[in-house]
């Protein structure tokens, strides 16, 4: 990006994403912005770092105490990369003069909203309720409809349930997983989260969530929604001691990263009926390849299983036009422009 801002400004950025988003974010910042980029750093890390620098971008998570934020006196604005802000001490922000703002992620609302699509299809069976609908089998002779005259489930379809009154968890309720949670809420589910690190009650009672363990959420919830980043600990995660330990006949979906599904497991689970709806969209290999044992279960049109190629995103490309969003703020503030979403 190039910009007509001749002074140097330094910035340190803060993620624990991996190197590809990393090496994105650098690539789209402004010319003018000498960037110290900080991969999962320890509190010390960030304060030394913050000597001299006048930008703090934080992506995500990562506390910002009263005593960090005094003590970079060249500080003047926080960007964090998200809505959550609980960890940010806002009150010695204001009363050091530093500006803070939040930036709601695309990407996230995007992947939420495509989790609410998939959630919604299972539960109301839209697969196997449109192959019957134009499948011509003979239901009996028609009956022109009126306000008094109607055949409510004509064609005896089962398992068709309600998300009002259901408990859904949500394992990893990061970024998209606070955007689904809010998407829930009007629908009166109970809503269920487990997280390594559980959030403040206050920020519970806000989000309309509350914690479990995982394996207590895994027993409890009727649909299960896993929102994990790859990792050696999500790593195929839906083996057998983890189905075997969800509530039976329950539904599992998958917008997280493409390696946590153990593939086999959940289609035998969904064969033997431990699992009563599966949705993803993401896979070991991508493209998906022939032999994936959710494909077979898939080509039944009848049957209670959605695949998606890895579309969550829509046509959102994760390249710089993505990232350039990241400055806009700190380009707002060195341009004499109002910054938006401000917080402090």
């Amino acid at each position: 990006m190039i910009s007509d801002n001749s002074h140097t400004h330094r910035a340190v950025f803060v993620t624990d994403r991996p190197a590809i988003h990393q090496q994105l974010a650098l690539k789209a910042a402004p010319d003018w912005l000498e960037i110290s980029m900080l991969e999962s750093p320890s509190r010390e890390t960030v304060v030394d770092a913050l000597d001299g620098a006048e930008f703090l971008i934080s992506e995500r998570a990562g506390e910002i105490d009263a005593e960090m934020i005094r003590g970079a006196s060249s500080l003047k604005l926080i960007q964090r990369l998200g809505t959550r802000s609980h960890d940010i001490d806002l009150t010695a922000a204001a009363e050091a003069g530093v500006v803070v703002c939040c930036q709601p992620l695309q990407q996230s609302v995007a992947v939420a909203e495509h989790t609410m699509a998939l959630i919604l299809a299972l539960v109301k069976r839209l697969r196997d309720v449109t192959e019957e609908t134009i499948s011509g089998h003979d239901w009996g002779p028609p009956v022109e409809s009126d306000a008094n005259t109607f055949a409510i489930n004509w064609s005896d379809r089962q398992g068709i349930t309600s998300l009002h009154g259901t408990t859904i968890g949500i394992v990893g309720l990061g970024e998209i997983g606070t955007q689904l949670a809010l998407r829930l809420q009007p629908f009166g589910s109970d809503v269920v989260y487990h997280n390594p690190n559980r959030l403040p009650e206050e920020v519970e009672k806000e989000q309309g969530v509350r914690w479990a363990s995982l394996t207590d959420l895994l027993a409890e919830c009727r649909i299960v929604c896993l929102i994990v980043p790859s990792s050696d600990q999500t790593d195929a995660m839906t083996g057998r001691e983890f189905i075997d330990t969800m509530r039976p006949g329950s539904i599992l979906v998958s917008t997280g990263a493409s390696t946590t599904l153990d593939e086999q497991a959940v289609a035998d689970a969904y064969l033997d009926g431990r699992l009563s709806g599966v949705a993803t969209d993401g896979y070991r290999w991508e493209p998906i390849r022939s032999d994936n044992p959710l494909l077979a279960l898939a080509r039944d049109r009848r049957a209670n299983v959605i695949l998606t190629p890895h579309c969550a995103l829509g046509n959102m490309e994760l390249g710089l036009s993505l990232r350039s969003a990241d400055y806009a703020n700190i380009i707002n503030f060195t341009s004499n422009r109002p910054v938006v979403n401000r917080l402090a």
